[in-house]
């Protein structure tokens, strides 16, 4: 991707003091004369910043102003190793509910419409982030948080709710309890802002049908503002990342170099305006490509877009020799006949050998199941280069979460 004149610009800004503002960065640019930098040539040699050293940062070790203008810190969902502990300033928070409301006008929503907030609030973004730039925007917050679904139907059919925000898992969860109760056409949603998790276009489609909802795909991560620095539009072919608060790359995971735009690696972002932690090359580990073009969407965006997400570089598994993404499990399952969106994968080593379930939920019984998962087995074996023991369960029958759903569960570790 091009970088703009007006990005240069932002970044050069940044690097002229970050030495002296930040310690991390003076330890990460020990020896480098980052006033040198002066092209997109010369901004592509500096290091990548990584995860392993945020956590190494903690607590505020990322913190690159004084401590009065620290309004408040965020930190990762991660739930295991040192947490990620980002500060924000005043601007730091203005800058990030503008971007979401950004988010909200491309999916459609006005000052008429009530948004219902059900995911977390607390040290995680998510839900400050959804209900900062839903007010800013000017529409009605009706901020739930997770979990409670008795209580979430209630008020977003008592409150007359347009638009749910939330997890896929959880929204997938809500749909399918908005079915069995028949209670859809009470209901006044219109769209769905949907982030948090990767999910495949079969569960997307399931949401989509049983709420009778147009969805939107939100992106982000709490070590770059929160959810909120990119969408879908109505178009929904890929997400823009606006461009005046990020830089983007995509660069081959192993090597480090950046790859043209239409190629997928991993997305490398920087941040242009962040001021209580600002990141300089970081890795996200997110597998995606930039959409090749001018950038115009016939949305009339023109902020660059990136793809569905690919997956994460460390959600990869291996077995028998084959490297193994969820997005191409999710693949499986969307091309078998008969499958609804929801699957487990079981790894086990028995006896020196390993060997993998796929569980997956139909509808189908007795030969036409036992005919699905064979199917299920062929495809994987074809596309992904092992046979899987595939096992059809009922609708229902694996577990649904009011956060992220688990998929992959390994045991051989």
């Amino acid at each position: 991707m091009q970088m703009k004149d007006e990005q240069l610009e932002l970044i050069r800004e940044q690097l002229r003091t970050i030495k002296d503002r930040s310690a991390f960065y003076a330890k990460k640019f020990e020896g480098i004369d980052v006033a040198d930098v002066a092209s997109q040539a010369d901004f592509e040699k500096l290091p990548f910043s990584e995860k392993d050293d945020l956590r190494a940062a903690y607590p505020l070790g990322l913190q690159a102003v004084p401590d009065a203008e620290i309004v408040r810190i965020h930190s990762s969902s991660g739930t295991t190793g040192t947490p990620v502990i980002i500060p924000y300033t005043a601007q730091d928070v203005t800058d990030w509910a503008v971007q979401f409301a950004r988010c909200f006008e491309m999916a459609g929503v006005n000052v008429l419409d009530r948004v219902q907030i059900t995911p977390g609030y607390g040290l995680w973004t998510a839900g400050i982030g959804f209900q900062a730039g839903c007010e800013r925007l000017g529409a009605m917050a009706i901020p739930m948080g997770p979990g409670n679904t008795e209580k979430q139907l209630r008020m977003m059919e008592d409150l007359g709710s347009t638009v749910l925000c939330a997890t896929s898992s959880y929204a997938l969860l809500l749909a399918e309890e908005i079915s069995s109760r028949g209670i859809r056409d009470r209901l006044k949603l219109r769209c769905g802002v949907i982030g948090s998790e990767r999910w495949g276009e079969k569960m997307r489609m399931r949401i989509q049908n049983e709420l009778g909802i147009e969805i939107y795909d939100i992106y982000g991560l709490t070590e770059i503002y929160g959810p909120g620095i990119g969408i879908s539009c109505s178009e929904h072919h890929g997400m823009h990342i606006f461009e005046d608060f990020c830089y983007i790359e995509v660069v081959d995971p192993k090597t480090g170099e950046n790859l043209p735009d239409g190629e997928v690696g991993e997305l490398v972002i920087t941040t242009l305006r962040k001021q209580g932690a600002p990141l300089i090359r970081y890795r996200t580990h997110d597998l995606t490509r930039i959409l090749p073009g001018d950038c115009a969407c016939s949305c009339g965006e023109r902020h660059p877009r990136i793809d569905t997400l690919v997956g994460r570089t460390d959600d990869m598994f291996k077995v028998k020799g084959c490297n193994i993404f969820p997005a191409q499990v999710e693949e499986v399952i969307s091309i078998t006949d008969g499958t609804s969106s929801e699957y487990q994968v079981m790894i086990e080593n028995i006896s020196g050998t390993d060997v993998m379930t796929v569980l997956f939920e139909t509808s189908l019984e007795g030969d036409a199941r036992h005919a699905a998962e064979e199917q299920l087995a062929a495809i994987f074996k074809a596309k992904i280069g092992c046979t899987p023991d595939a096992k059809g369960v009922p609708i229902g029958e694996l577990p649904r979460s009011e956060k992220k759903t688990r998929r992959i569960f390994d045991s051989r570790y």
